[in-house]
């Protein structure tokens, strides 16, 4: 099973061949549309690049305390959400300036290309697109991450705008030399200008829920399954109330809970706590490296708010 930085490895390095292989293309052809799609791809990679970077820094392990390197990651886990933000302002801006652009060609007369290399350049792209875009579904399965799953979108994305190009190239070549000839010049504009409304909104999701993590605010789940957890411990063991403090930055997930119990509550031993401590945790669920979780019992409100 390949690995988060192995993946990303591997869809920077097809990326980068496939950006270089539109931009060839795009100049051969005379197309404003591969260019755009070599364009795309060389800002996808960057992007994927500082994800790679973000992933290896989270997930790496200090040489004199392993464990504490993993559980505290020095503040990496905040740049997640920074660079998935990043990363879908980047391609929404990359394809606004493109739909720019085509709307400007096609207020000239749209331009001719060669459909030929422009048909081997879509065709070639749509399944190196779809071939990444299978992998990295099906290695996020069990790598669960945000990152992967962002990269495997933008493959799809990039897979989408090349399956027009592939479209829009075909019929263009098959009206050459027919009455609807006059159509061929307005087909590279018009697809471009297709495909960016289309793909425009595509990151939009991506991007709340980066700031969301960046401003440290609780998915309302998450907050609701704490509560509900929370409030069955009080009823359970008869405790007063508790104050729960949730955020999620990432894939950290941060929960703190304090349990405000009676005064003169009858002795336990620091055993018996850490067995509650346990039984709540196990409630939560989703133990591991990327929950950090803090339990405490007062019987003084003041230490809880």
């Amino acid at each position: 099973m390949l690995s988060e930085t192995k993946l990303l490895r591997i869809s920077i390095a097809v990326t980068f061949v496939v950006a270089l292989f539109g931009i060839a293309f795009g100049v051969l052809s005379g197309s404003s549309s591969i260019a755009f799609d070599g364009a795309y791809s060389l800002a996808d990679a960057t992007m994927t690049i500082l994800a790679l970077i973000v992933a290896r820094l989270i997930t790496s392990n200090a040489n004199h305390n392993r464990r504490l390197h993993k559980r505290f990651s020095l503040g990496f886990w905040h740049l997640e959400p920074i660079v998935l933000g990043m990363n879908g302002i980047v391609l929404m801006s990359v394809s606004i300036y493109a739909l720019i652009n085509a709307i400007a060609s096609l207020l000239a007369g749209g331009r001719q290309l060669e459909f030929d290399f422009a048909i081997v350049y879509a065709a070639v792209t749509l399944a190196a697109c779809l071939t990444m875009a299978f992998i990295g579904n099906r290695a996020n399965r069990t790598i669960q991450s945000d990152f992967v799953t962002l990269d495997v979108t933008a493959w799809m994305m990039s897979g989408g705008i090349t399956a027009a190009l592939l479209v829009a190239f075909i019929g263009g070549s098959l009206v050459e030399g027919t009455e609807l000839a006059w159509i061929a010049p307005y087909v590279d504009p018009a697809v471009l200008a297709l495909v960016c409304l289309i793909i425009i909104p595509m990151p939009v999701g991506t991007v709340r829920q980066a700031f969301s993590d960046i401003l440290l605010i609780t998915p309302e789940a998450l907050k609701t399954h704490v509560d509900e957890v929370a409030r069955a411990t009080v009823a359970r063991h008869g405790f007063v109330s508790y104050r729960a403090y949730v955020a999620k930055v990432g894939r950290l997930m941060q929960i703190e809970l304090y349990f405000i119990v009676p005064p003169g509550l009858p002795a336990k031993t620091i055993e018996a706590w850490d067995r509650l401590r346990d039984e709540i945790g196990d409630a939560l669920g989703d133990e591991g490296p990327d929950r950090w979780l803090t339990i405490a019992f007062t019987a003084d409100r003041e230490w809880a708010e």
